[in-house]
Formats: C-alpha cells, sequence, structure tokens
C-alpha cells in the first residue's frame, strides 16, 4: 500500500517528545545506578503488556512502581517521588521545530501515550509549545497499553480520521511496528535505538531526530 502525507501525526511522549533523563537523575539521587533507569523503564513496558495480553490492565504509574519495588530497595515514599518526576519534564531541543513545521504546513498534532494523563500536557507547556498540539490522548482512558491494535485505531477515531490517515512518530520501533500494523502511516526517530530491530516491519519513515522524520511524513504524496 502506497503511502501518503498524513492528515493528523500523533507523537509518543516518554523519550520521543519528553526527555526522561531527570527520572535517572533522580534514581541516582537516592542511591540507585542511573543507568538502572532503562532496565525499570523496560520492565514497566513489559509489565504493561503482559497485563494486556492477559486480559487484565494496570496504569503506568503502577507499573512503573512494580518495577521499581522488584529492581531497587526503594520504599513506598521514595518510589513514589521517582515517579512524580515524570510530571516534571521538557521536550527535547527537536521537538519544537517538528511541531513547527507540521504547523505551518497545515498537519494536525496529537500526543498518544499509554502513560498517566496530564504528564504531555505538562511537558509541552514547560516546554512553551503546548498550544502547537490539539490534543493529548492517553490510552488510560481505555485501559490499554500500546501496542495493541485498539490503542491507534481508539487514537484515529477521536481524531475523526481513518487509520492511515494517522501516522505514529515514536523512537521505540515496538511502538512503530504496533501503529503499522494497525493501518497507521509509522515514523521511526532513532533517538534511543541506534539501530531499528530487523525483525519488526520496516518503518514507513525514518530519521535521526523528530524534523527529518516530520519532513519524511510531509514528503509523502498528497491523497489522490
Amino acid at each position: 500500500m502506497t503511502r501518503t502525507r498524513p492528515v493528523v501525526v500523533a507523537f509518543d511522549v516518554n523519550e520521543t517528545l519528553l526527555d526522561v533523563g531527570p527520572v535517572a537523575t533522580t534514581l541516582a539521587d537516592r542511591g540507585v545506578p542511573a543507568h538502572l533507569f532503562g532496565t525499570v523503564f523496560g520492565r514497566t513496558l513489559g509489565t504493561g503488556s503482559a497485563a494486556m495480553l492477559t486480559g487484565t490492565w494496570c496504569s503506568f504509574r503502577d507499573a512503573f512502581d512494580g518495577a521499581l519495588a522488584q529492581l531497587t530497595d526503594l520504599d513506598d515514599a521514595a518510589r513514589s517521588e521517582v515517579a512524580d518526576v515524570f510530571g516534571q519534564l521538557s521536550p527535547h531541543p527537536d521537538v519544537a521545530p517538528a511541531l513547527e513545521l507540521l504547523a505551518e504546513s497545515g498537519v494536525r498534532a496529537v500526543t498518544l501515550t499509554h502513560g498517566s494523563a496530564g504528564v504531555a500536557e505538562a511537558g509541552l507547556a514547560r516546554g512553551g509549545v503546548d498550544h502547537l498540539v490539539e490534543r493529548a490522548l492517553s490510552a488510560e482512558s481505555i485501559r490499554a497499553w500500546k501496542p495493541a491494535r485498539e490503542v491507534y485505531l481508539w487514537a484515529a477515531g477521536v481524531c475523526d480520521v481513518v487509520p492511515a490517515d494517522l501516522a505514529l512518530v515514536a523512537v521505540h520501533g515496538w511502538d512503530v511496528h504496533g501503529a503499522q500494523r494497525a493501518g497507521l502511516t509509522g515514523g521511526w526517530a532513532a533517538r534511543a535505538e541506534h539501530r531499528y530491530s530487523p525483525v519488526l516491519d520496516t518503518p514507513h519513515v525514518r530519521g535521526a531526530g523528530l524534523v527529518e522524520v516530520v519532513r519524511g511524513l510531509l514528503e509523502l504524496p498528497p491523497h489522490g
């Protein structure tokens, strides 16, 4: 299927739009090696996906807290303080120019996360770019996690477009793969992963950063 220029572009939030470095720093401040954050974050995603696959559900915050409890000796209060940092994150430097490029081209932008509601809004406002995003979508609203197909189809429905008119931009290959499997156009930026996993469907558009990916999406042929 030939991909066409999207009507709406949805951005993943954690690591794609927002710099999660402060969460790792907060862990280090509490005596936990900063590099362990990657393992905790991965365990969080694994927990959420396992819940979905087995017909149950948990929130991102609860899954993150569970991962911290499994992998660290932090007490309840300390784990809560670490989780709170997700609400204090700021955008990566390439977020503003990428969103501005979409706005100048007349393409709508939204965020799509399975993380806690309010995180994307707070981070974008902190970076002064919230006015460039039409709405923030959290799959917590439907008690689901990406890369479940239903999340991407729900986002398309909320945006009032067919799946083929919605693009998903993320720095996680599994997210792009899930979106493409649901009929969306996928855009992968190589910020968190230096190489795209060969076991996943090849991304429709790829680039070193968000601006390059957005440009690639805008260069797709228009609807015939």
